[in-house]
């Protein structure tokens, strides 16, 4: 019991921490913005909208799908076999699964969508907020005809996927892999340091609406490359792949990634979590800003599920999947294998 305590004391004083780091960044930026980048760019060959042919082993293309609201979504496919939909997180783009495409994509169909502003989709004016990406989802979904899926999503694309799961319950949902999400990421003014770690919350509502207006204000850039260098990865990560990872970011604009940060870290997804009903792993990290204890929380919802926390030392930061993507690939083709 005094272990469980101390467990459980320490996912508090981490969950503080990660907070004030969280709002550090916003409000320091980072000289990073300035310093430059180069972009790896994946294939990319222009073949139209919503195209279902299947790309042979070992080749990544880029195509293209537009919703019923005239947006075009961008997004990598390679491989063949059950669909594998991998959905980024806040601000970030498919490359990001670069690793995890390649390997997957030798025994699956990989999709790997840019939501709309992101990357290198469309950047309507409207429609940033979660219920309209989770639309976007299930009109690709049903527009590329994919039956038995396994949604992966990173960060705000696991809020991208319960809003999904809200409005279109197991609708064509094979399985699910969960990637460091909180299930509430705002906490109200009487939450205890224990409902807050539970949940995994790092914003107060004054906190959130001064980041996005930070974000969305002239020194956005600068909040941006702050958030990326002092809290997205842990401080083993190169400063090359930082600088990729920047350029990336600020491929969507800053002020509807301020508009959308709002809607997203609004949303709580407890009751929709204790719904699902699907194999599910569930992967979190000792060094990231969301606490392990909140992703055990999310697997003891759904019955069956696994959950995976990297070590701090093993790449654990909120893109462990990037920092140690043999471990994270390793885990996810066995669940694959097994769901």
């Amino acid at each position: 019991m005094s272990s469980e305590r101390g467990t459980a004391a320490q996912d508090e004083r981490q969950q503080a921490g990660g907070r004030r780091r969280f709002l550090a960044a916003a409000i320091a930026g980072s000289a990073l913005a300035a310093s430059g980048c180069q972009t790896v760019t994946l294939p990319d060959i222009d073949i139209g909208i919503g195209v279902k042919t299947r790309v042979p082993p070992g080749e990544v293309r880029r195509r293209s799908f537009t919703t019923r609201d005239g947006t075009r979504l961008s997004y990598l496919e390679a491989g063949r076999g059950r669909p594998v939909v991998m959905i980024p997180g806040w601000s970030q783009t498919a490359a990001m699964f670069n690793e995890q495409i390649l390997a997957l994509s030798a025994q699956y169909r990989v999709i790997a969508v840019d939501m709309r502003g992101h990357g290198d989709s469309a950047k309507p004016a409207h429609g940033y907020r979660i219920a309209r990406l989770a639309t976007d989802l299930h009109e690709l979904l049903d527009g590329l005809a994919l039956e038995k899926v396994t949604l992966v999503g990173h960060s705000m694309g696991c809020a991208v996927i319960w809003s999904h799961w809200d409005m279109y319950p197991n609708r064509r949902i094979h399985s699910l892999i969960l990637i460091d999400q909180a299930p509430c990421t705002t906490y109200g003014p009487q939450w205890t340091e224990s409902q807050k770690s539970e949940a995994g919350a790092v914003f107060s509502p004054q906190s959130l609406y001064e980041t996005a207006a930070a974000l969305a204000g002239p020194g956005g850039d600068r909040v941006t490359a702050g958030m990326i260098n002092d809290m997205f990865f842990t401080k083993a990560y190169p400063g090359s792949k930082l600088k990729h990872a920047l350029s990336e970011n600020l491929k969507f604009p800053r002020e509807h990634a301020a508009a959308l940060l709002i809607d997203h870290a609004s949303q709580d997804w407890r009751d929709t979590i204790a719904r699902i009903d699907v194999p599910t792993l569930v992967v979190g990290g000792e060094a990231s800003f969301f606490t392990p204890k909140s992703q055990r929380w999310i697997a003891s919802q759904i019955r069956g599920a696994k959950v995976e926390i990297f070590g701090a030392d093993e790449g654990g930061g909120h893109f462990m999947f990037m920092e140690n993507a043999s471990k994270f690939n390793r885990i996810a083709l066995d669940f694959l294998s097994k769901a």
